[in-house]
C-alpha cells in the first residue's frame, strides 16, 4: 500500500490531466458518409503541414486516469477548481483570475487541496474543525518537504 503525500497525489493528477488531453475526440454515432476515401498522391502532399501524430494512452494510463477523476469529489469547489487548473498545468495568474483568489490564498487553497485527498487516500480521518493550515501541518508531519 502507497503511503500518499501530496507531491504524489500533485504527480497523479497531472498525469491524469495529461491522459485526458491525449485522449481521442469523442465522434457522433450514426453519421457516416458514402463517399471514397480521397487518396492524395505526393504531388498533393507537397508543401502542406504535416499532421501532428497523436499517441494514445496505453491501458493502464487510462485506469489510473478514471481512478483519479474521483479524487476531487470530496473538495470544495474552487479547491477543485484550483487543483485540477495547476494539474492542467495553468499559470497562478490564469488560476487567480477562473477563481477570484489573490495568489497566495489560492497557493494555500491548492496545497490544502492536495493535503485533504492525501488524507483520503491514506484512510485517515480529518476533523472538520481543523482550520486550513492545521490539515497541511498534519500532511506536512508525513512528508517534511511539502
Amino acid at each position: 500500500m502507497t503511503n500518499w503525500t501530496p507531491r504524489l497525489v500533485e504527480v497523479r493528477l497531472s498525469e491524469a490531466a495529461f491522459v485526458l488531453k491525449r485522449l481521442p475526440e469523442p465522434k457522433l454515432m450514426g453519421y457516416f458518409s458514402t463517399w471514397p476515401e480521397i487518396v492524395q498522391s505526393f504531388a498533393d502532399k507537397v508543401g502542406q503541414e504535416p499532421k501532428p501524430m497523436r499517441v494514445i494512452p496505453s491501458p493502464a494510463a487510462i485506469t489510473r486516469m478514471e481512478e483519479t477523476l474521483t479524487w476531487t469529489a470530496g473538495l470544495d469547489p474552487i479547491d477543485g477548481q484550483i487543483v485540477w487548473l495547476r494539474a492542467y498545468g495553468y499559470r497562478w495568474r490564469e488560476v487567480c483570475r477562473a477563481v477570484g483568489l489573490q495568489r497566495s490564498s489560492a497557493h494555500h487553497h491548492w496545497v490544502y487541496g492536495l493535503c485533504l485527498i492525501s488524507h483520503k487516500l491514506n484512510r485517515r480521518r480529518v476533523n472538520q474543525k481543523l482550520s486550513m493550515q492545521q490539515v497541511i501541518d498534519l500532511a506536512r508531519a508525513d512528508d517534511p518537504a511539502l
